[in-house]
């Protein structure tokens, strides 16, 4: 993926720096160790532990930045920044209105946010009260070690599938989706993840499409680093991983076969009606 050298996002909240949290511009989601895994990846499921108060402090530990943590700042500035300027065309073109980007918060080791803590072992999330997506930029390294889905285009992957859960917010399904889940019990609730997850899956596809089109910055082997972390995610890759029975029931994201066709057909077809999992008859 080329990215050096390009525009920076100023929706970014760097709370890594030492001296606690503060706002920067243009730095260019079965058993515990399932769910963990999970987590390392998507970020945790934060639609079940969601308040109604959109609160949350702001505060972190002070933390010496080290010229990884640069790098990977400027990573995610430049791949956030592609997200804005993708999914505005695409919302003026397809939706016929604004896109209002979100705030990507940068911690190291543990933060607080309107939809509880967040630490390393989270991974990403997006939480949608603060319209905010929360990001230790460590978890690139657990990506890469722990689950075996390395490359820059990966780790872009999981910035984009972030984002694509504030979309589904800004379109008001994110919302209506887990105001339904809590009204049902615990396997269809998880039925409602796995569709809210495989439509962002297929969002980041159109946003994977729109960035080489737009940009040209895909390089050989970057959709198959995508594709390979989708299989790293996919429920029945974890449950099998973790030693676990493969038990579809308690699924919250999808098998890898899923995760990785619906991105395929986003990216295919960059049109978000495409990606109406909700009223798919089959996944």
């Amino acid at each position: 993926m080329k990215w050096q050298g390009r525009r920076g996002s100023g929706n970014i909240e760097d709370r890594r720096k030492s001296g606690g949290t503060r706002r920067a511009g243009g730095v260019s989601g079965l058993g515990a160790i399932v769910l963990l895994l999970v987590g390392w990846y998507f970020g945790v499921d934060v639609s079940g532990f969601i308040g109604d108060n959109g609160g949350g402090a702001s505060t972190t530990q002070s933390t010496e930045m080290t010229p990884q943590d640069v790098q990977a700042g400027e990573f995610v500035s430049v791949t956030l920044a592609d997200t804005e300027e993708v999914w505005a065309d695409i919302f003026r073109r397809q939706v016929g209105q604004a896109y209002v980007p979100p705030i990507l918060v940068l911690f190291k080791g543990s933060t607080q946010s309107a939809c509880g803590g967040a630490s390393a072992a989270t991974g990403p999330f997006y939480c949608p009260p603060e319209k905010k997506a929360f990001l230790d930029t460590d978890f690139f390294t657990t990506l890469e070690n722990r689950m075996g889905a390395g490359g820059d285009f990966a780790a872009a992957y999981v910035i984009a599938h972030e984002i694509a859960h504030h979309v589904q917010n800004e379109l008001g399904i994110l919302g209506q989706a887990n105001r339904i889940r809590g009204q049902v019990d615990e396997t269809q609730s998880n039925a409602i993840s796995v569709r809210i997850e495989l439509q962002a899956d297929c969002f980041s596809g159109i946003w994977a499409q729109s960035v080489q089109s737009k940009f040209g910055s895909l390089e050989r082997g970057d959709i198959a680093e995508a594709m390979n972390a989708a299989k790293q995610i996919g429920d029945d890759t974890l449950q099998r991983n973790a030693g676990q029975r493969v038990q579809p029931h308690i699924f919250t994201h999808g098998t890898s076969e899923q995760l990785q066709r619906w991105f395929v057909r986003g990216y295919e077809s960059g049109d978000l009606s495409t990606c109406d999992t909700f009223s798919a008859t089959q996944l």
